[in-house]
């Protein structure tokens, strides 16, 4: 696999990620699910998981977490901070950037596919001190069981309405081929175009925002 930078830069990466997470939790007036739902927002995500050297290693941790209170246009106050690497939220953000590297999948995918910053904190007991592949492993285990489900909500509302793949497909005016790659989840029904999701959903009785979850 392709990474989006060099393993050379990952230590410093997680190092810096991990101190933006645990002092921007700190900073922010608000929690640590709010902040990270800030950075999920910013450009510095994007940034970051694209391998900007700027953002994973030119930046200190603190000058990150400014930054993503810069864009987002947010509060936050001075700490006295010093880095802990045995914090919960420290490890946390040390394990995501790990996670996001091997995966190559987004911060924003990564969060929408059950692996959300709180889940993160929770596999901390478990995880900490355990060799990083093992919390890889877990982490895919998560997403692949999240995204198998997405997948099954189509095919189930489907089925409860009572039509075959190509009757769904005649009546929403979106391909079989593309019917079938959504259940079977060769496709990304979250990347679908905003006017198939109305159209699935107008057919099948629901919401758009059902399809996705």
């Amino acid at each position: 696999m392709i990474h989006a930078y060099d393993e050379i830069y990952l230590e410093d990466a997680m190092n810096n990620f991990a101190v933006m997470l645990d002092y921007g939790s700190q900073a922010y007036e608000g929690d640590i699910e709010e902040f990270y739902e800030s950075f999920l927002a910013s450009d510095v995500a994007c940034q970051f998981e694209k391998g900007n050297p700027q953002y994973i290693a030119g930046l200190s941790g603190i000058e990150l977490a400014e930054t993503v209170f810069v864009y987002q246009k947010v509060n936050s106050h001075e700490v006295d901070y010093l880095p802990d690497n045995y914090s919960d939220v420290y490890w946390a953000g040390w394990a995501l950037a790990h996670f996001q590297w091997v995966s190559n999948f987004s911060f924003s995918f990564i969060q929408r596919s059950g692996l959300t910053i709180k889940r993160v904190l929770q596999m901390y007991s478990t995880f900490h001190e355990a060799d990083i592949s093992k919390f890889v492993e877990a982490a895919y285990e998560i997403i692949g069981k999240a995204r198998s489900a997405a997948h099954n909500i189509l095919k189930s509302l489907r089925k409860n309405a009572g039509f075959t793949q190509q009757e769904l497909a005649t009546r929403s005016g979106v391909s079989l081929r593309m019917i079938r790659a959504y259940e079977q989840g060769a496709q990304d029904l979250g990347k679908a175009e905003a006017r198939t999701l109305f159209n699935l959903a107008t057919v099948l009785g629901c919401s758009p925002e059902t399809l996705l979850y």
